[in-house]
């Protein structure tokens, strides 16, 4: 994406910034006290750093907001095709954090942001204290259910003409049918900022490569290892991620809770961000 054609009008954009660590260019979100303790956020699939247009200013009241957009999506560009799989990407994040001075005392992930979040709780030669998973995507899938665009993986990923293509059908009426599609609900302004995602061929196409690279059966196998205190916000109404999936994964680790969020969809921290802010705030207060 171009940030030159959004900068004006991306949610957060004052607190905007790029930095170049090996292999991509990364833009990256930071708002709240530079003293506090550091809050990773890590966006799912198919979204960017809009995906926490209102959750962040709330968590900004206490803690220091990190939100990166990943490799290939958004405004972050991807450096090497072959680094979009769950472990490389990790080390990115962690080569990238290392750059900038920052230790997340606590990582929150969305979707694929959550296993993203967990595996660097596994891999991290400093772990962080506490991992906040919402409709967090653990499970071995069937095509790109977990994910935000489902009809994303019946595509080639190593297509050309795919991203260019799936840009074309970013039409308002497809774009609500696809969000509707897991179970969420959003304002315009939430829809047109995924519309603004999915006709971007080159975050389509960063978005086909994550996909056509992730995997998590060293993740899944790890889980009864993974001690950081975890907690599993899982929404009632998720047709991406069943919240059956947080229920199984917390049951397999040490320290780990699975929470219901009731009448919210996949896109849960964007229908109602006071709500899952509440129980982050909470949980983390406990932990850190």
């Amino acid at each position: 994406m171009d940030w030159a054609r959004y900068a004006d009008t991306w949610p957060n954009a004052e607190h905007s910034a790029f930095a170049q660590a090996r292999p991509h260019r990364w833009h990256v979100q930071a708002l709240g006290p530079e003293g506090a303790p550091v809050l990773l956020l890590l966006h799912g699939a198919g979204g960017a750093t809009h995906s926490w247009r209102d959750l962040a200013p709330l968590l900004a009241r206490r803690w220091r907001v990190v939100a990166p957009d990943l490799p290939g999506h958004g405004f972050t560009r991807l450096g090497a095709l072959q680094r979009s799989s769950l472990d490389l990407m990790a080390a990115d994040l962690e080569t990238l954090l290392e750059k900038r001075g920052e230790r997340p005392a606590a990582i929150v992930g969305h979707s694929a942001g959550g296993a993203l979040a967990l595996r660097m709780a596994q891999i991290a030669e400093t772990p962080p204290s506490a991992i906040v998973g919402v409709n967090a995507a653990l499970d071995n899938f069937d095509g790109a259910a977990g994910f935000l665009f489902p009809m994303m993986a019946k595509a080639l990923a190593l297509n050309p003409l795919v991203a260019p293509t799936m840009a074309r059908l970013a039409q308002p009426g497809t774009v609500q049918r696809l969000i509707e599609g897991t179970g969420s609900r959003l304002d315009d302004l939430g829809l047109a900022l995924y519309r603004a995602c999915v006709s971007d061929a080159r975050h389509v196409d960063g978005t086909l490569t994550m996909m056509a690279q992730w995997r998590l059966e060293r993740l899944r196998a790890a889980l009864h290892r993974t001690k950081v205190p975890t907690l599993l916000l899982a929404a009632e109404r998720d047709r991406a991620v069943s919240p059956d999936t947080s229920e199984r994964a917390a049951r397999k680790m040490p320290r780990a809770e699975a929470v219901t969020l009731p009448g919210l969809g996949h896109l849960a921290h964007e229908e109602a961000p006071e709500e899952v802010a509440a129980r982050i705030d909470a949980f983390l207060a406990r932990h850190l």
